[in-house]
């Protein structure tokens, strides 16, 4: 099977990834309402969901349809790959875990990944204290989810407002690639003053209006440095259940 960054023997170091809601990294969109969360089935004994939730809820986040097949990576960090990949928008939806790492293993790892639409499966072959000889196998299952925005924002410190001399606004701080906050050329510490005119009070307000727009084309006054610019962001669409009244 044709990997990313090099093939997948089975002898041999495997060694990429994003970020989760409910894993270590910090998830860089606003949260956003969904389905309503119905607790995913047992689907194999082997896997631990991250979200632990159903295939619609799931699907509902997609940036786009599961794929036939997911693509097969050799991992190198665990953390490392998972930042690296939530900078793209991927999201860890489960883990597989075998306590023996084979061929066998490593097929239904992948055969898993397949049944819970998985995007990216990124496989670690795992030592234990004991020795090589006693390897385990984790695969890392991610999908790409929609983003709304596509960067953290935060409201701004008492200093900083006294010292822009500015009555609110927010501060954006990661942005994620390929978002419609990186496509409008967002960069971090630009200072969001309005959203079509309507002065920002702050991070809440910020949030509720880009949902109130969600699928709309919005127009962000933006200061950046000393200098004040007009910023055209494309947002992305709720999933269907989150769109409001």
């Amino acid at each position: 099977m044709k990997t990313t960054l090099r093939s997948l023997p089975y002898v041999g170091t495997l060694c990429l990834m994003l970020g989760a809601c409910g894993s270590v990294t910090t998830r860089v969109e606003p949260a956003i309402e969904a389905p309503a969360a119905t607790p995913a089935p047992s689907i194999d004994p082997h896997y631990q969901p991250v979200i632990d939730r159903d295939a619609a809820y799931i699907d509902s986040l997609r940036a786009a349809p599961a794929p036939a097949e997911p693509q097969v990576i050799d991992g190198k960090s665990e953390v490392g790959d998972r930042f690296e990949l939530s900078a793209d928008g991927y999201v860890n939806i489960g883990n597989g875990r075998y306590p023996t790492a084979s061929d066998e293993s490593l097929e239904a790892a992948i055969a898993l990944g397949k049944h819970v639409g998985a995007e990216r499966v990124l496989i670690y072959w795992q030592d234990s204290n004991a020795g090589a000889e006693t390897r385990s196998l984790l695969a890392a299952y991610y999908v790409k989810f929609r983003l709304l925005f596509g960067a953290t924002f935060r409201d701004l410190t008492a200093r900083e407002r006294e010292s822009l001399g500015l009555d609110g606004g927010v501060r954006i701080g990661g942005v994620i690639g390929d978002s419609p906050a990186s496509q409008a050329n967002l960069l971090p510490d630009d200072l969001v003053l309005s959203l079509n005119g309507t002065p920002i009070r702050g991070r809440s307000q910020f949030q509720e209006l880009l949902k109130n727009n969600a699928g709309k084309t919005i127009t962000l006054r933006v200061l950046r440095g000393t200098t004040r610019i007009p910023r055209v962001v494309r947002l992305g669409e709720l999933p269907p259940t989150a769109k409001p009244d």
